[in-house]
């Protein structure tokens, strides 16, 4: 996987994402992280890529002949025209199943907007998606991106240590994770559920399951409305929410 930033800030992406798992990948060769400096695509002499929006107005838009200058650049670089993701409030929410959609690409850019937003003209020229990581404002798309990117980042092959940990975590079959423990078998008073040290997998599988039904219910019971359950889970869950 290969992505592409287009960002006002690129030390700030850099430094954040060539760290850890994500830094041990690209050192593998398995990621590629680039940030595009869009300033460097200005043809303003102090450097300036904003300026005041039509009509009136607080605050500052960003040009977009510096934006689509760089992505152009980029394009004639790689001779295709990878999909570009703006980060947006406006955007539809990103989630576990967008992030498996976009993994299976092979390059990726993400535009990051400032100051009060982008030129329409640019998004309407490059912009395939629009997305968002939640209702709320920042202050650029940058930490959007980086959230995205380790998101999409883990379910590419070889970025995991453990290939099978993307696949058993939060959101599989739309269900939150079950509980986790290591040691001691004692903490303050709190013992290890029994089961998970018993070495029976099958029980341990199904304890597991059940965990992650019930956490499901208790903390993000919208998620259930898609949740892949057996006939015999759904059962478990009606008992469950009955005994509550």
């Amino acid at each position: 996987m290969n992505y592409h930033i287009l960002t006002l800030f690129p030390d700030m992406v850099v430094e954040g994402l060539n760290t850890s798992i994500l830094g041990r990948a690209v050192n593998k060769g398995i990621l590629s992280i680039e940030a595009i400096n869009i300033r460097d695509y200005t043809n303003e002499k102090h450097g300036h890529v904003d300026d005041a929006p039509y009509g009136g107005g607080a605050g500052m838009v960003m040009q977009a002949a510096p934006i689509c200058d760089a992505y152009e650049a980029l394009c004639s670089r790689l001779k295709k025209r990878p999909r570009v993701l703006y980060m947006t409030p406006q955007g539809q929410v990103f989630n576990q199943k967008k992030a498996q959609e976009l993994a299976q690409e092979e390059n990726l850019v993400f535009l990051c907007g400032h100051y009060e937003g982008v030129d329409e003209r640019a998004l309407e020229m490059i912009v395939t998606d629009y997305l968002s990581i939640g209702d709320y404002v920042l202050t650029g798309g940058e930490l959007p991106a980086m959230v995205m990117i380790d998101c999409i980042s883990r379910l590419i092959p070889g970025v995991l240590n453990n290939g099978a940990s993307a696949e058993i975590e939060s959101f599989h079959d739309n269900l939150l994770e079950y509980p986790q423990y290591t040691r001691p078998e004692i903490y303050e008073g709190r013992r290890v559920p029994e089961v998970l040290l018993s070495g029976h997998h099958k029980n341990i599988e199904k304890w597991r399951r059940e965990k992650s039904i019930q956490r499901t219910w208790e903390r993000r019971p919208d998620l259930l409305k898609e949740a892949l359950l057996s006939d015999k889970e759904k059962q478990f869950l009606q008992e469950y929410i009955d005994g509550k």
